[in-house]
C-alpha cells in the first residue's frame, strides 16, 4: 500500500514538472514574438526616416536646380534686352547720321544752285547767233512750288471792304494793323539769297485766320499760298509773340484804380459790393494724348455726346466788360473746377493776401472761400437765399457770356486741333489776349458766330470752406432782400 502511495506521488511530481516545463516553453515563445514585432517596427521607422530624408534631399535638389535655371533665364533675358537696346541705339544713331548727311547734301545743292544763279543772274547774251544785236537777260533761280496767293492779295488790298475783312479775321483793319505793328519786332524776318521773307501782315493773317476758322492746315496752306509746315510754324511763332509781347499789355490783373471802377460796375449790376471779377471754367476738346490718357478723359462730355471726348481746361476771371483779367490754362479735363482753381496761380496769390476784402464770384462748381462767393446750393432755399442766387447769377452770366464770345470768335477752340498738347497753352493764351483786344477795341462779333457752352457744373466735395464767408454771404443776402435790391423772378 505504501508502494502504491509513493508511486502515485512520484507520478504527480513528474506531472507537475512537465507542466512547469511546458509553461516556460510558452513564455519564451511569446517573448520572441514580441521582440520580433518591436524589431519590425523599428525597421519600419528607420525605413520611413530614410525615405523622408531622400524626399527632402530630392526636393532641395529640385529647388536648387529651378533657382539655377531661373537665374540663367533671367541673365539670358537681360543680355537679350541689353543687346536689343544697343542694336536699336545703333540703328537710331545711324538713321540720325543719314538724315544729317541728307540735309547737308540738300543744303550743299541749294547753296550751289543759289551761287550759280547769282553768278549768272546778270549775264546778258551778246552777239546772239553771231549777230551784234542786244540779247535778252538770262536768269537762274531756285525752284519753288508755285502757289496762288490771290485770295490773300485780295484781302490785303486797300480796296477790300472792312466788313469782309472783319468777317475773315474777326477784327477790323485798324485793329489788325495795330497788332502787326506791335508784333513787328518779334516776328519780322529778313530776305535771304534763296527766297523773299513772308511779310509781317501775312504772318499775322495766317495765325488769325487759323484761330478764327479752326480749319485744317491744308486749307490754310491753300488760302495763303504757303506750305503746310510753313503755316504750322507761323501760327506757333505768332502765338508765342502774342503771349510774350501783347499779354503783359492786354491781359493783367487790374491796378487799384481799375479795381475800384470794376467794383462799382459789378455793384450796379447786382447790388453785391466788393466784387472784382466773375470766374468760369470751360473745356477745350483735344485729340487723345499719347500719355496720361485717363487724366484728359472728359466723362461728362462723353456721356452727353455718346462719343469719347478728351479735353483741357481754361479757367478765366473777367471784368464787367467781359475782358479777361486772369487765366489758368492747360489742366487735364478730368479735373473738377475746384481742383483747377486750387492749382492756379490766382489761388496762390489770393492765399498771399492779394484778394483780401474782395470777392470773385463763381458758380456752384466752386467752393465758398474767404475770397470766392458762390450761390446757395442746398435744397428748400428761403426767399432771401433765392434772391441772392438771382443777383449772383447776373454776375456769373458776365463770365459765361465772355467765354461764349471767346469760343464763337475763335472757332479753333470748338474743334480738336493738330496742335501738340504741349503747344496748346500758348495757342489758347493767344486766343484770350486777342479776345481782350477785340473787346477793348469794341469789335462786335457777328451773331452767326454765337455759340452755346456745354460745361457741366459739379459740386465740389467740400463746398463750404470758410465760416466767416458763410456769415458774410448771409449778411449780403439779407441786405439784398430787405433793402429792395433783389428781384422777384424767383417768386
Amino acid at each position: 500500500m505504501n508502494d502504491s502511495t509513493n508511486g502515485g506521488a512520484r507520478k504527480r511530481n513528474r506531472g507537475d514538472k512537465a507542466d512547469e516545463d511546458d509553461g516556460s516553453i510558452g513564455k519564451n515563445g511569446r517573448g520572441k514574438e514580441l521582440k520580433g514585432l518591436v524589431t519590425s517596427l523599428l525597421l519600419l521607422d528607420e525605413q520611413e526616416k530614410y525615405e523622408q530624408e531622400e524626399h527632402d534631399r530630392a526636393s532641395m535638389e529640385a529647388k536648387v536646380s529651378m533657382e539655377v535655371n531661373h537665374r540663367k533665364k533671367t541673365k539670358a533675358m537681360d543680355d537679350f534686352y541689353s543687346e536689343a537696346q544697343d542694336y536699336y541705339s545703333e540703328v537710331e544713331e545711324s538713321d540720325r547720321l543719314k538724315r544729317k548727311k541728307s540735309r547737308l547734301a540738300a543744303n550743299s545743292v541749294a547753296v550751289a544752285a543759289a551761287s550759280d544763279g547769282l553768278q549768272k543772274i546778270e549775264i546778258v547774251k551778246s552777239n546772239k547767233r553771231g549777230g551784234g544785236g542786244d540779247g535778252g537777260g538770262h536768269h537762274r533761280r531756285l525752284w519753288v512750288k508755285d502757289r496762288s496767293k490771290a485770295w490773300w492779295d485780295e484781302c490785303n488790298s486797300p480796296d477790300y471792304p472792312d466788313e469782309e475783312f472783319k468777317k475773315q479775321f474777326r477784327m477790323g483793319r485798324a485793329t489788325f494793323d495795330m497788332i502787326c505793328e506791335e508784333l513787328n519786332s518779334a516776328i519780322a524776318k529778313e530776305d535771304t539769297t534763296l527766297r523773299t521773307a513772308i511779310p509781317v501782315q501775312q504772318r499775322v493773317a495766317v495765325c488769325l485766320w487759323r484761330l478764327a476758322t479752326g480749319d485744317p492746315l491744308r486749307v490754310v496752306s491753300k488760302k495763303f499760298g504757303l506750305g503746310i509746315s510753313t503755316c504750322h510754324k507761323l501760327i506757333l511763332e505768332v502765338c508765342t509773340a502774342i503771349r510774350t509781347v501783347l499779354m503783359p499789355k492786354h491781359l493783367q490783373w487790374p491796378e487799384e484804380e481799375t479795381l475800384r471802377r470794376i467794383k462799382e460796375e459789378y455793384e450796379s449790376i447786382s447790388g453785391i459790393p466788393n466784387v472784382v471779377g466773375s470766374m468760369y471754367t470751360t473745356h477745350i476738346p483735344i485729340i487723345a494724348p499719347k500719355i496720361s490718357v485717363a487724366a484728359y478723359f472728359n466723362k461728362r462730355h462723353t456721356e452727353r455726346n455718346q462719343k469719347t471726348s478728351y479735353s483741357i481746361t481754361v479757367q478765366g476771371v473777367v471784368d464787367p466788360r467781359g475782358v479777361f483779367t486772369d487765366v489758368c490754362i492747360g489742366w487735364p479735363g478730368s479735373m473738377p473746377d475746384d481742383q483747377v482753381l486750387e492749382k492756379s496761380a490766382l489761388f496762390q496769390r489770393a492765399n498771399g493776401g492779394l484778394l483780401k476784402g474782395v470777392w470773385i464770384v463763381g458758380g456752384s462748381s466752386y467752393p465758398l472761400l474767404d475770397w470766392v462767393l458762390v450761390p446757395y446750393t442746398q435744397q428748400h432755399l428761403t426767399w432771401t437765399q433765392h434772391a441772392f442766387n438771382e443777383k449772383i447769377g447776373e454776375i456769373q452770366k458776365v463770365a459765361k457770356d465772355a467765354f461764349a464770345r471767346l469760343k464763337g470768335r475763335w472757332r479753333c477752340l470748338q474743334k480738336r486741333t493738330e496742335v501738340k498738347l504741349q503747344d496748346l497753352p500758348v495757342v489758347l493764351g493767344a486766343c484770350c489776349v486777342l479776345h481782350n483786344i477785340c473787346e477793348l477795341g469794341n469789335e462786335e462779333m457777328d451773331r452767326e458766330l454765337s455759340t452755346e457752352l456745354q460745361d457741366d457744373e459739379m459740386a465740389p466735395e467740400v463746398a463750404l470752406r470758410s465760416v466767416s464767408s458763410m456769415k458774410a454771404r448771409d449778411a449780403i443776402a439779407h441786405n439784398l432782400l430787405h433793402h429792395g435790391l433783389a428781384g422777384t423772378s424767383f417768386l
